[in-house]
């Protein structure tokens, strides 16, 4: 079965102010729809074809480079839109905000660790907060499509929350300032969300 792009769980404006319907209309329609074309071709003929999207991700290193590239830009992207949503920001409650406060002691830090691993992966990549093997918490950054869940990852783990710090994700409002977006993107985590991923990955 052939890889399918997903709608957008909302409407391409939902996200504005903060991040513009362009952008978003640019990258989901154009940028993940070409990661999803451009993995079909990739599996093409392969045994990946009868694979599952995680099956993939975890063993990538068997795989051509099209495939990791592509394969993980389908992965990243279509957590990427579960965890932002309209009327989201604010901070996480419960078991969530729970083990953030154990990890790294409060909100405010991880809010700011997510944000330095953001602005300091050189070119492009992403800045995320996973489930590690001993079950903590802990911010991590890869460069390009790979993901803490691919075999070839420094740091592993099951990512709850990324965070696209890829030029196309923020370009056409914030030009080069990354920094100003990595703050803006705050008020559009929706956290519940980020909860329902620690909840499965913990």
């Amino acid at each position: 079965m052939a890889f399918e792009l997903e709608a957008l769980p909302y409407a391409a404006d939902a996200l504005e102010p903060h991040i513009d319907k362009t952008t978003m209309e640019i990258h989901h329609d154009r940028h993940h729809q070409a990661y999803v074309d451009n993995l079909n071709k990739a599996i093409a003929g392969t045994d990946a074809e009868n694979l599952s999207l995680l099956d993939i991700i975890k063993n990538v290193s068997k795989y051509a480079p099209a495939v990791r590239n592509n394969g993980g830009g389908h992965y990243n992207h279509s957590l990427f839109w579960k965890v932002l949503g309209p009327n989201a920001g604010g901070a996480p409650t419960g078991e969530l905000a729970e083990a953030i406060n154990a990890a790294f002691g409060s909100f405010d830090e991880l809010k700011k660790q997510l944000q330095a691993a953001g602005a300091a992966r050189f070119g492009s990549g992403w800045a995320w907060l996973i489930v590690n093997a001993e079950g903590k918490l802990a911010v991590t950054s890869t460069p390009n499509q790979d993901n803490p869940l691919m075999d070839v990852a420094e740091v592993k783990g099951t990512p709850i929350l990324g965070i696209d710090v890829w030029e196309h994700a923020y370009y056409l409002k914030f030009q080069n300032k990354r920094p100003a977006y990595l703050e803006e993107i705050f008020n559009v985590i929706n956290w519940d969300a980020v909860a329902q991923n620690y909840a499965a990955a913990k």
